[in-house]
Protein backbone atom coordinates (compact mmCIF):
# COMPACT_ATOMS: atom_id res chain seq x y z
CA UNK A 1 0.00 0.00 0.00
CA UNK A 2 1.30 3.74 -1.12
CA UNK A 3 2.10 5.35 2.37
CA UNK A 4 -0.10 9.16 1.83
CA UNK A 5 1.24 12.36 3.32
CA UNK A 6 -0.76 11.76 6.44
CA UNK A 7 1.46 8.96 6.92
CA UNK A 8 4.60 11.19 6.95
CA UNK A 9 2.57 13.49 9.51
CA UNK A 10 2.41 10.24 11.57
CA UNK A 11 6.00 8.46 11.24
CA UNK A 12 8.68 10.70 12.92
CA UNK A 13 12.22 10.05 12.16
CA UNK A 14 14.83 9.16 15.32
CA UNK A 15 17.25 12.10 15.73
CA UNK A 16 20.87 11.47 17.22
CA UNK A 17 21.71 8.72 18.82
CA UNK A 18 17.80 8.18 19.83
CA UNK A 19 16.49 4.57 19.19
CA UNK A 20 13.27 6.37 17.68
CA UNK A 21 11.79 9.55 17.39
CA UNK A 22 11.39 11.62 20.88
CA UNK A 23 8.35 14.09 21.83
CA UNK A 24 7.06 15.89 24.74
CA UNK A 25 3.66 15.30 26.63
CA UNK A 26 2.56 18.68 28.74
CA UNK A 27 -0.02 18.83 31.45
CA UNK A 28 1.18 22.27 32.31
CA UNK A 29 1.67 21.47 35.40
CA UNK A 30 1.48 24.52 37.97
CA UNK A 31 3.59 23.91 41.41
CA UNK A 32 2.49 25.66 44.78
CA UNK A 33 3.72 29.25 45.01
CA UNK A 34 3.53 29.45 41.31
CA UNK A 35 0.57 30.50 38.83
CA UNK A 36 -0.74 29.30 35.34
CA UNK A 37 0.27 32.00 33.73
CA UNK A 38 4.34 30.76 34.74
CA UNK A 39 3.22 27.51 33.51
CA UNK A 40 1.95 28.52 30.29
CA UNK A 41 5.01 30.47 29.91
CA UNK A 42 7.21 27.69 30.67
CA UNK A 43 5.20 25.33 28.28
CA UNK A 44 6.32 27.89 25.84
CA UNK A 45 9.92 27.30 27.07
CA UNK A 46 9.98 23.60 26.45
CA UNK A 47 8.14 23.69 23.27
CA UNK A 48 10.69 26.07 21.64
CA UNK A 49 13.46 24.04 22.93
CA UNK A 50 11.93 20.78 21.90
CA UNK A 51 11.63 22.31 18.25
CA UNK A 52 14.89 23.80 18.42
CA UNK A 53 16.61 20.34 19.77
CA UNK A 54 14.53 17.62 17.54
CA UNK A 55 11.78 16.83 19.60
CA UNK A 56 8.77 15.37 16.71
CA UNK A 57 6.08 16.85 18.39
CA UNK A 58 4.21 18.19 21.65
CA UNK A 59 1.00 17.46 23.03
CA UNK A 60 -1.12 18.51 25.47
CA UNK A 61 -3.63 16.67 28.00
CA UNK A 62 -6.86 17.45 28.71
CA UNK A 63 -7.71 17.18 32.41
CA UNK A 64 -10.37 19.07 34.51
CA UNK A 65 -10.83 20.59 37.76
CA UNK A 66 -6.82 19.30 39.08
CA UNK A 67 -5.66 22.81 40.33
CA UNK A 68 -1.95 21.56 39.98
CA UNK A 69 -2.66 20.80 35.84
CA UNK A 70 -3.93 23.57 33.74
CA UNK A 71 -4.53 22.01 30.39
CA UNK A 72 -8.01 22.22 30.73
CA UNK A 73 -8.33 23.71 27.05
CA UNK A 74 -5.95 22.16 24.55
CA UNK A 75 -7.40 23.90 21.45
CA UNK A 76 -6.66 27.25 23.24
CA UNK A 77 -2.81 25.55 24.66
CA UNK A 78 -1.97 24.73 21.02
CA UNK A 79 -3.21 27.96 19.23
CA UNK A 80 -0.39 29.62 21.84
CA UNK A 81 1.88 27.37 21.27
CA UNK A 82 1.36 27.56 17.38
CA UNK A 83 2.27 31.27 17.44
CA UNK A 84 5.70 30.44 19.10
CA UNK A 85 7.08 27.72 17.12
CA UNK A 86 7.46 26.90 13.56
CA UNK A 87 8.26 23.30 12.40
CA UNK A 88 7.20 21.07 15.46
CA UNK A 89 4.39 18.98 15.27
CA UNK A 90 1.57 20.17 17.94
CA UNK A 91 -1.44 18.11 18.98
CA UNK A 92 -3.76 16.84 21.25
CA UNK A 93 -2.38 14.19 23.70
CA UNK A 94 -5.76 14.08 24.12
CA UNK A 95 -8.52 15.62 23.70
CA UNK A 96 -11.09 13.56 25.56
CA UNK A 97 -14.39 13.08 23.17
CA UNK A 98 -16.96 12.19 25.20
CA UNK A 99 -16.81 15.60 27.02
CA UNK A 100 -17.17 17.61 23.76
CA UNK A 101 -19.62 17.39 20.36
CA UNK A 102 -17.80 16.45 17.69
CA UNK A 103 -18.63 19.18 15.65
CA UNK A 104 -16.94 21.30 17.94
CA UNK A 105 -13.76 19.45 18.05
CA UNK A 106 -13.75 19.32 13.66
CA UNK A 107 -14.36 23.39 14.22
CA UNK A 108 -11.36 23.75 16.92
CA UNK A 109 -8.46 21.41 15.38
CA UNK A 110 -9.35 22.84 11.56
CA UNK A 111 -8.65 26.12 12.84
CA UNK A 112 -5.54 25.12 14.51
CA UNK A 113 -5.09 23.41 11.19
CA UNK A 114 -5.62 26.41 9.49
CA UNK A 115 -3.24 28.47 12.19
CA UNK A 116 -0.05 25.51 11.19
CA UNK A 117 -0.61 24.25 8.30
CA UNK A 118 0.49 20.47 8.82
CA UNK A 119 1.66 20.76 11.73
CA UNK A 120 -1.46 19.05 14.02
CA UNK A 121 -1.88 15.98 15.57
CA UNK A 122 -5.53 15.26 17.08
CA UNK A 123 -5.45 12.44 20.14
CA UNK A 124 -8.24 11.49 21.20
CA UNK A 125 -9.29 9.58 24.45
CA UNK A 126 -12.66 8.04 25.82
CA UNK A 127 -11.82 9.21 29.71
CA UNK A 128 -13.55 12.07 30.65
CA UNK A 129 -9.93 13.33 32.18
CA UNK A 130 -11.62 14.03 35.76
CA UNK A 131 -13.93 12.73 38.31
CA UNK A 132 -17.56 11.82 37.75
CA UNK A 133 -19.19 14.91 38.81
CA UNK A 134 -16.67 16.87 37.07
CA UNK A 135 -17.37 14.98 34.08
CA UNK A 136 -21.05 15.60 34.66
CA UNK A 137 -21.07 19.38 34.74
CA UNK A 138 -19.03 19.17 31.49
CA UNK A 139 -20.99 17.08 29.45
CA UNK A 140 -24.53 18.56 30.87
CA UNK A 141 -25.79 14.72 32.17
CA UNK A 142 -25.40 12.27 34.56
CA UNK A 143 -25.67 9.49 32.49
CA UNK A 144 -21.25 9.02 32.35
CA UNK A 145 -21.46 5.52 30.59
CA UNK A 146 -22.95 6.25 27.57
CA UNK A 147 -20.58 8.72 26.54
CA UNK A 148 -17.39 6.30 26.56
CA UNK A 149 -20.06 3.48 25.19
CA UNK A 150 -20.66 5.37 22.35
CA UNK A 151 -17.09 6.14 21.44
CA UNK A 152 -17.19 4.52 17.98
CA UNK A 153 -20.26 6.56 16.78
CA UNK A 154 -18.46 9.55 17.80
CA UNK A 155 -15.33 8.90 16.74
CA UNK A 156 -16.95 8.11 13.20
CA UNK A 157 -19.08 10.75 13.22
CA UNK A 158 -15.81 13.53 13.85
CA UNK A 159 -14.48 11.83 11.16
CA UNK A 160 -17.11 12.87 8.85
CA UNK A 161 -17.02 16.15 9.93
CA UNK A 162 -12.96 16.08 9.19
CA UNK A 163 -13.38 14.73 6.12
CA UNK A 164 -16.64 16.65 5.25
CA UNK A 165 -17.78 13.61 3.51
CA UNK A 166 -21.77 12.81 5.41
CA UNK A 167 -23.73 10.77 2.58
CA UNK A 168 -26.25 12.22 1.04
CA UNK A 169 -29.76 11.80 2.72
CA UNK A 170 -27.59 11.91 6.09
CA UNK A 171 -28.75 14.76 8.71
CA UNK A 172 -25.77 16.33 8.77
CA UNK A 173 -25.28 16.28 5.41
CA UNK A 174 -25.50 19.59 4.78
CA UNK A 175 -23.65 20.81 7.85
CA UNK A 176 -19.57 21.73 7.68
CA UNK A 177 -17.19 21.89 9.87
CA UNK A 178 -15.08 25.40 9.18
CA UNK A 179 -12.38 25.65 8.29
CA UNK A 180 -12.68 22.75 6.32
CA UNK A 181 -13.05 20.49 3.11
CA UNK A 182 -15.60 22.65 2.32
CA UNK A 183 -14.14 25.36 1.71
CA UNK A 184 -12.42 23.90 -1.18
CA UNK A 185 -15.84 23.15 -3.10
CA UNK A 186 -17.17 25.95 -2.50
CA UNK A 187 -16.97 28.82 -5.73
CA UNK A 188 -13.53 30.08 -5.61
CA UNK A 189 -12.54 28.53 -3.03
CA UNK A 190 -8.77 26.80 -2.19
CA UNK A 191 -8.20 24.51 1.21
CA UNK A 192 -5.14 23.05 2.13
CA UNK A 193 -4.78 19.43 1.53
CA UNK A 194 -4.08 18.63 5.18
CA UNK A 195 -6.20 17.81 8.05
CA UNK A 196 -5.15 16.25 11.40
CA UNK A 197 -4.28 12.97 11.25
CA UNK A 198 -6.52 11.08 14.33
CA UNK A 199 -5.03 9.08 17.10
CA UNK A 200 -6.57 6.80 19.48
CA UNK A 201 -5.36 7.60 23.11
CA UNK A 202 -5.67 4.38 25.92
CA UNK A 203 -4.56 3.08 29.16
CA UNK A 204 -6.20 -0.56 28.49
CA UNK A 205 -7.32 -3.05 25.70
CA UNK A 206 -10.09 -0.79 24.09
CA UNK A 207 -8.88 2.03 22.06
CA UNK A 208 -5.83 -0.45 21.36
CA UNK A 209 -8.48 -2.81 19.56
CA UNK A 210 -10.35 0.04 18.11
CA UNK A 211 -7.24 1.64 16.90
CA UNK A 212 -5.86 -1.29 15.05
CA UNK A 213 -9.21 -2.24 13.76
CA UNK A 214 -9.43 1.23 12.04
CA UNK A 215 -5.74 1.08 10.82
CA UNK A 216 -5.22 4.61 13.16
CA UNK A 217 -1.68 4.96 15.06
CA UNK A 218 -2.29 4.75 18.66
CA UNK A 219 -0.77 5.98 21.81
CA UNK A 220 -0.98 4.54 25.08
CA UNK A 221 0.19 5.96 28.68
CA UNK A 222 2.53 3.95 30.14
CA UNK A 223 3.14 6.67 32.94
CA UNK A 224 -0.29 5.97 34.13
CA UNK A 225 -0.64 2.47 33.45
CA UNK A 226 2.35 0.41 33.15
CA UNK A 227 0.96 -2.82 33.67
CA UNK A 228 -1.27 -2.62 30.80
CA UNK A 229 1.74 -1.50 28.26
CA UNK A 230 2.93 -4.55 26.45
CA UNK A 231 -0.41 -6.53 26.52
CA UNK A 232 -2.06 -3.12 25.07
CA UNK A 233 0.47 -2.91 22.26
CA UNK A 234 0.12 -6.63 20.88
CA UNK A 235 -3.46 -6.28 21.20
CA UNK A 236 -3.24 -3.00 18.79
CA UNK A 237 -0.61 -5.29 16.57
CA UNK A 238 -3.12 -7.69 16.22
CA UNK A 239 -6.08 -6.11 15.50
CA UNK A 240 -4.21 -3.82 13.27
CA UNK A 241 -5.67 -4.05 9.35
CA UNK A 242 -4.16 -1.80 6.89
CA UNK A 243 -5.63 1.63 5.90
CA UNK A 244 -5.79 4.55 3.34
CA UNK A 245 -4.12 6.13 6.98
CA UNK A 246 -0.96 3.66 7.80
CA UNK A 247 -0.44 0.19 6.12
CA UNK A 248 1.40 -0.69 9.40
CA UNK A 249 0.77 0.03 12.99
CA UNK A 250 2.44 3.34 15.08
CA UNK A 251 2.49 3.38 18.44
CA UNK A 252 4.06 5.71 20.75
CA UNK A 253 3.82 5.31 24.48
CA UNK A 254 3.64 8.30 27.00
CA UNK A 255 6.66 7.94 29.49
CA UNK A 256 7.24 9.88 32.62
CA UNK A 257 10.92 10.51 33.38
CA UNK A 258 12.83 13.41 34.77
CA UNK A 259 16.69 14.07 34.58
CA UNK A 260 18.89 16.37 36.85
CA UNK A 261 22.34 17.32 37.04
CA UNK A 262 22.73 15.09 40.21
CA UNK A 263 20.53 11.34 40.85
CA UNK A 264 19.72 12.84 44.18
CA UNK A 265 17.67 16.09 42.87
CA UNK A 266 15.92 13.90 40.31
CA UNK A 267 14.41 11.89 43.09
CA UNK A 268 13.70 14.88 45.18
CA UNK A 269 11.88 16.41 42.50
CA UNK A 270 10.06 12.68 41.44
CA UNK A 271 8.96 12.50 45.10
CA UNK A 272 7.05 15.49 44.78
CA UNK A 273 5.25 14.74 41.74
CA UNK A 274 4.32 11.21 43.59
CA UNK A 275 2.89 13.15 46.62
CA UNK A 276 1.07 15.53 44.25
CA UNK A 277 -0.45 11.99 42.53
CA UNK A 278 -1.02 10.70 46.19
CA UNK A 279 -3.25 13.85 46.95
CA UNK A 280 -4.92 13.39 44.08
CA UNK A 281 -5.73 9.71 44.15
CA UNK A 282 -7.52 10.25 47.78
CA UNK A 283 -9.58 13.15 46.43
CA UNK A 284 -7.57 15.99 47.55
CA UNK A 285 -5.83 17.21 44.48
CA UNK A 286 -3.64 20.39 44.73
CA UNK A 287 -0.71 22.33 43.61
CA UNK A 288 2.35 20.06 42.87
CA UNK A 289 3.90 20.42 46.13
CA UNK A 290 8.28 21.35 46.69
CA UNK A 291 10.36 18.64 47.24
CA UNK A 292 10.72 20.60 50.81
CA UNK A 293 7.33 19.97 51.26
CA UNK A 294 7.83 16.01 50.34
CA UNK A 295 10.67 15.60 52.48
CA UNK A 296 9.09 16.76 55.77
CA UNK A 297 5.51 15.12 54.83
CA UNK A 298 4.61 11.99 56.74
CA UNK A 299 4.00 9.46 54.48
CA UNK A 300 1.66 6.42 56.30
CA UNK A 301 2.24 2.78 54.81
CA UNK A 302 -0.56 2.88 52.37
CA UNK A 303 1.06 5.97 51.04
CA UNK A 304 4.72 4.83 50.82
CA UNK A 305 3.36 1.64 49.23
CA UNK A 306 1.75 3.78 46.64
CA UNK A 307 4.59 6.00 46.34
CA UNK A 308 7.13 3.13 45.42
CA UNK A 309 4.73 1.62 43.41
CA UNK A 310 4.36 4.92 41.12
CA UNK A 311 7.79 5.93 40.60
CA UNK A 312 8.62 2.38 39.59
CA UNK A 313 7.65 3.46 36.61
CA UNK A 314 9.29 6.89 36.43
CA UNK A 315 12.76 6.93 34.60
CA UNK A 316 14.80 9.30 36.87
CA UNK A 317 18.30 10.10 37.23
CA UNK A 318 21.04 11.88 35.55
CA UNK A 319 20.71 12.51 31.91
CA UNK A 320 22.65 9.27 31.48
CA UNK A 321 20.56 7.30 33.67
CA UNK A 322 17.39 8.24 32.05
CA UNK A 323 19.14 7.55 28.64
CA UNK A 324 19.84 3.72 29.63
CA UNK A 325 16.04 3.79 31.27
CA UNK A 326 14.85 5.27 27.67
CA UNK A 327 16.39 3.01 25.66
CA UNK A 328 15.64 -0.11 27.97
CA UNK A 329 12.05 0.68 27.85
CA UNK A 330 11.76 1.12 23.97
CA UNK A 331 13.44 -2.46 23.48
CA UNK A 332 11.03 -3.97 25.97
CA UNK A 333 7.41 -2.69 24.47
CA UNK A 334 9.05 -2.23 20.82
CA UNK A 335 7.17 0.94 20.90
CA UNK A 336 7.90 3.05 17.69
CA UNK A 337 7.86 6.58 19.51
CA UNK A 338 8.43 7.83 23.19
CA UNK A 339 6.44 11.09 24.03
CA UNK A 340 8.06 11.80 27.90
CA UNK A 341 6.19 13.80 30.09
CA UNK A 342 8.09 15.50 33.21
CA UNK A 343 6.29 16.68 36.06
CA UNK A 344 7.91 18.93 38.47
CA UNK A 345 7.07 21.63 40.92
CA UNK A 346 9.58 24.10 39.04
CA UNK A 347 9.08 25.05 35.00
CA UNK A 348 13.09 25.33 35.79
CA UNK A 349 13.29 21.61 36.69
CA UNK A 350 11.04 20.90 33.77
CA UNK A 351 13.08 22.52 31.21
CA UNK A 352 16.71 21.26 32.32
CA UNK A 353 15.49 17.75 32.03
CA UNK A 354 14.31 17.84 28.60
CA UNK A 355 17.73 19.84 27.70
CA UNK A 356 19.71 17.21 29.56
CA UNK A 357 17.84 14.15 28.02
CA UNK A 358 18.79 16.05 24.39
CA UNK A 359 21.88 16.72 25.49
CA UNK A 360 22.38 12.50 26.48
CA UNK A 361 21.05 11.64 22.52
CA UNK A 362 23.24 14.28 20.98
CA UNK A 363 20.16 16.22 19.45
CA UNK A 364 21.04 18.77 17.96
CA UNK A 365 18.34 19.81 16.20
CA UNK A 366 20.12 20.02 12.59
CA UNK A 367 18.53 16.72 11.48
CA UNK A 368 15.09 17.99 12.29
CA UNK A 369 15.29 21.61 10.58
CA UNK A 370 16.42 19.44 7.29
CA UNK A 371 14.22 17.09 7.35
Amino acid sequence: MTETPETDEIRGTAQGAAPVPLSVLDLVTVGAGRTATQALRTSVEIARLAEARGFHRYWVAEHHSMPGVASSSPAVILAHLAAHTDRIRLGSGGVMLPNHAPLVIAEQFGTLEAMAPGRIDLGLGRAPGTDGATAAALRRTQRLGEGADDFPEQLAELVRFLDDDFPDGHPYARIHAVPGPVQATSPGGVQSPHRPPVWLLGSSGFSARLAGVLGLPFAFAHHFSAQNTIPALDLYRESFRPSAVLDAPYALIGVAAIAADEEKEARRQVLAAALSMVRLRTGRPGLVPTPEEAEAYEFSPMEREFVGSWNANVIHGTADEVRAGLDDLQKRTGADELMITGNAHSGDVRLRSYELIADAYGLTGNQAAQA
